[in-house]
């Protein structure tokens, strides 16, 4: 056993030194003392990623000398004879958070490397004091380095990560630098078939955040499983001094206050019992206040409490049955025709959700900002979140199944005292396998384990009854593993025209609750015709109603989120004068402008 853990230690000595990943993200971001680096940054693009590798194809953060060619050395000539081939302070600037594509033309399509830096002071408040860098996101790949030495790397571009960078950070001078690599791999958590935009960039917020060197750096709370006036949770400092501290847990509006002592590991867990608890719900959304205090720290949170989970056919919020009248959404901005990344892009799509009368919202294929989610919960919006394992990525690759898990890690970690957060989905549309069985059950155990309170789902696809001709079933192992049997369907689109729904009935056997995830068609706004006329809004207008009345006799049924909120970019979508660029499924234009099968679904939501 000695032998055992002296190569264990060894190993992690060796792997520290050679690797550097993001410490655990700090929690509720958002609403703690912060400084913006948000604004104008610097950029270089550099496709051959020569700032990175030296001609010999090794990386020059792996170098033991100083190297000039490294990018992220922000290397100055000092005399004329010396050799520098690029420079920050000659180079343009772009507006962080934002993508790459939509503010330089020559990159619209550009996948590859790109350079940011900013430069910035800092002097911390005390002497003892903490500090981190926080990224909401990076898309894909992250290197960061401050003041030309490597803080770490990111995988995945829609969930956050950070660093400590107390012993490198400086009073005056910094420079932080970026390298974004957004290049598709076949063996990257999503793959390199996708059907949006691949935005590049740093695309959320950037923040430097200070703390004490004993801080709460995470916390969970919410109603316990099963229980509807029993708060549970826990609380966890980070620090050298974290054992025996006291934790006072207050939420005032209920008169509550509790002193909570830490264990030796800095956690402190708590259960207690509050006999008048306002349920959240889309009708009432209550938000209690919550105080988090020691004797360094105040942290304010707008905390949620509600129960949802399945019985039979029923999905029951609050212990009463609900059906979600939803809709599916892209982070994109139709309007600027980039990623979406601030609360205003946030409140006008959940705005237009509401105006269409949801109560439910599908974040698909992967984890928005977290705007949306605050947002959802002030709303009153339910939602779906999405982990973006989609369409054929490489479920035998156990590297793949690290990412996809690391991932849902990060989602779950950020939102998971998000009342509006009812779904946890694994994936989407992904083709039947031993390999991809095996996989999605694994997160999905994975899942369970980490939040036993939120229902379970993937949006599976469907496939004919064998023998019976029209007759439509979900034959997906995946049934047996979830709490709602989610699919997706395109008849009348990619499958016959809208009359075939006529002729189309399902066999569900399953005594589950069926979400439809996804249907739809494209229309171009203001284009005009019959209902046969492909592309047109009369179209798309009639395709609605067809399915709505085929999806009506499902006796499951409790709820869907059509395919989708708003036109967005893709560039699969390649039709001239009508696509050019963009899938015109959306109920909106990528101008703003509601189309008719808007309405359709307005009407429809009103009589549920």
């Amino acid at each position: 056993m000695k032998v055992n853990k002296r190569i264990f230690l060894f190993l992690s000595v060796i792997a520290v030194s050679v690797v550097c990943f993001p410490q655990q993200v700090i929690q509720n971001v958002i609403s703690r003392e912060k400084t913006s680096l948000n604004g104008k940054w610097k950029y270089i693009v550099d496709p051959y990623e020569t700032g990175y590798y030296n001609y010999r194809q090794q990386p020059r953060d792996e170098e033991n000398y100083f190297d000039p060619d490294a990018i992220f050395n922000n290397a100055k000539a000092t005399d004329k004879t010396q050799k520098v081939e690029y420079d920050f302070d000659l180079s343009p600037t772009m507006n962080i958070p934002g993508d790459w594509n939509s503010q330089d033309d020559k990159l619209f399509y550009y996948e590859g490397t790109v350079w940011f830096k900013k430069s910035f002071d800092y002097a911390k408040s005390e002497p003892g004091n903490r500090v981190y860098v926080n990224f909401g996101a990076v898309n894909y790949r992250a290197d960061v380095y401050l003041n030309g030495k490597k803080l770490g790397f990111h995988e995945g571009g829609f969930t956050p990560f950070g660093f400590e960078i107390t012993k490198i950070l400086k009073p005056k001078d910094n420079f932080l630098i970026v390298k974004v690599d957004n290049k598709r791999r076949r063996d990257a958590v999503p793959t390199v078939n996708a059907d949006w935009w691949n935005y590049g960039g740093i695309t959320r917020d950037v923040d430097i955040i200070e703390t004490p060197a004993s801080f709460v750096i995470d916390y969970l709370i919410q109603l316990k499983k099963d229980s509807g006036n029993v708060i549970s949770g826990y609380i966890r400092l980070d620090g050298i001094s974290v054992s025996g501290k006291t934790v006072t847990l207050s939420i005032p509006e209920m008169g509550f206050s509790r002193n909570l002592v830490t264990d030796e590991k800095g956690y402190a867990g708590f259960e207690f019992v509050i006999n008048k608890i306002t349920y959240w719900s889309p009708e009432n959304p209550k938000l209690y206040n919550l105080v988090i205090k020691n004797d360094k720290e105040t942290i304010n949170d707008r905390i949620g409490f509600r129960m949802i989970s399945v019985k039979g056919h029923d999905i029951l919020l609050n212990g009463q049955p609900v059906f979600l009248k939803g809709i599916s959404i892209h982070e994109e901005n139709p309007l600027r025709g980039g990623r979406a990344y601030c609360i205003e892009d946030a409140r006008m799509l959940l705005t237009w959700a509401k105006e269409l009368g949801c109560n439910f919202v599908r974040l698909a294929h992967y984890p928005h900002n977290e705007y949306m989610l605050r947002l959802a919960d002030e709303m009153g919006i339910m939602v779906w979140e999405e982990n973006p394992v989609y369409w054929s990525i490489m479920f035998e690759n156990e590297t793949t199944y690290n990412l996809a898990e690391k991932q849902l890690s990060e989602m779950m970690s950020r939102d998971k005292n998000r009342s509006s957060v009812i779904i946890w989905s694994m994936a989407n549309e992904t083709p039947l396998s031993n390999a991809r069985i095996k996989f999605i059950n694994k997160l999905i155990s994975y899942t369970r384990l980490t939040d036993n309170t939120r229902i379970v789902s993937a949006a599976m696809e469907i496939s004919g009854v064998e023998g019976k001709e029209g007759v439509l079933t979900v034959n997906d192992p995946l049934v047996e593993s979830v709490d709602i049997i989610s699919f997706n369907e395109y008849i009348g689109w990619y499958s016959g025209l809208p009359d075939a729904c006529k002729e189309t009935t399902w066999e569900i056997k399953q005594d589950k609750p069926v979400i439809i995830s996804e249907f739809g068609g494209d229309a171009l706004y203001g284009m005009h015709g019959d209902t046969l006329t492909r592309w047109s809004e009369e179209y798309q207008e009639n395709l609605y109603k067809k399915n709505l009345d085929m999806l009506g006799k499902i006796p499951q049924l409790r709820g869907m989120s059509p395919w989708i909120l708003a036109d967005f970019r893709s560039p699969r979508r390649l039709l001239p004068g009508i696509q050019d660029g963009w899938n015109r499924k959306g109920l909106i234009s990528e101008k703003g402008y509601k189309k008719k099968a808007f309405y359709i679904l307005q009407k429809y939501y009103k009589t549920k």
